[in-house]
């Protein structure tokens, strides 16, 4: 019940006991006057007003309990606007297009090749103390630091262009797929490469040993084919916007063009 409905009821009861004292009064008098017909009268006023004073009370639990819910409610209108205003934030920056990462290697795929076991292999089970063999260490995948609308409305007006945030984080992602694509030229074993990308692994490697590349997740840019992020105007001025806001950088090493990825300051 509102607090005004019960203040209105409140008030239309006041009205009812001040009508209701009137009427005792009247028949006070008219019980002197005529006592042998008073005494119904009275039983009648005396079952009104215990009938108002249950109703009376019934309105007082109910302003208190309404009164005691009101702090209640009010912290919960509080959390509701705080998760409303974190699920914003998390909403701008996460784009509505993220593809799920996908290993793949387009034309420069690593070819694995299944060995057969060797006879050695078949009689494991008979060498009762052979040490287990060392696991290797997992490869870190490429970030993906995707960036938010306060990030891309801070670029200038003529860098941004009409560049939107879903076509910035999607060229992210594909970036992050060509330095996987370079991640796994370097780390797999060169007698599991095909021939024909051989000399571009070890030329990939060659990169990765110099002091501006060393430890850091990379591709070169003849990497860049898609599907979002391409070498034409847009995809230009989206590589401009993200080494603006320290998520690449660029350096020439012989006559390639490297692309690191970089973590956000």
């Amino acid at each position: 019940m509102d607090i005004k409905d019960a203040g209105s009821s409140l008030d239309s009861l006041v009205s009812s006991f001040n009508t209701r004292i009137s009427e005792i009064q009247q028949l006070v008098v008219a019980r002197n006057m005529y006592p042998a017909s008073s005494v119904s009268d009275l039983s009648a006023i005396d079952s009104a007003l215990k009938v108002l004073e249950l109703q009376l009370h019934k309105i007082k639990i109910r302003m208190r309990e309404e009164t005691e819910a009101i702090p209640k409610a009010k912290k919960l209108i509080e959390a509701s606007l705080r998760q409303q205003k974190k699920l914003q934030n998390l909403s701008s920056v996460v784009p509505s297009y993220v593809p799920d990462r996908v290993t793949k290697t387009t034309d420069d795929a690593i070819k694995c090749s299944n060995l057969e076991p060797s006879v050695e292999d078949s009689f494991v089970s008979l060498k009762l103390e052979e040490p287990a063999p060392k696991e290797k260490k997992s490869r870190i995948s490429p970030p993906l630091f995707y960036i938010n609308s306060e990030e891309l409305n801070s670029v200038p007006p003529y860098m941004k262009q009409r560049i939107t945030l879903e076509k910035v984080n999607a060229a992210i992602n594909d970036m992050a797929t060509y330095a996987e694509a370079t991640s796994q030229l370097l780390t797999a074993p060169r007698k599991k490469l095909k021939e024909n990308l051989v000399e571009r692994a070890m030329e990939l490697r060659d990169i990765a040993a110099t002091e501006t590349v060393k430890g850091k997740h990379f591709f070169l840019e003849t990497d860049i084919r898609g599907p979002s992020l391409k070498l034409d105007n847009t995809g230009k001025a989206i590589l401009t916007l993200l080494r603006h806001l320290g998520r690449i950088s660029e350096t020439r090493i012989g006559h390639h063009r490297v692309i690191l990825l970089l973590r956000p300051h």
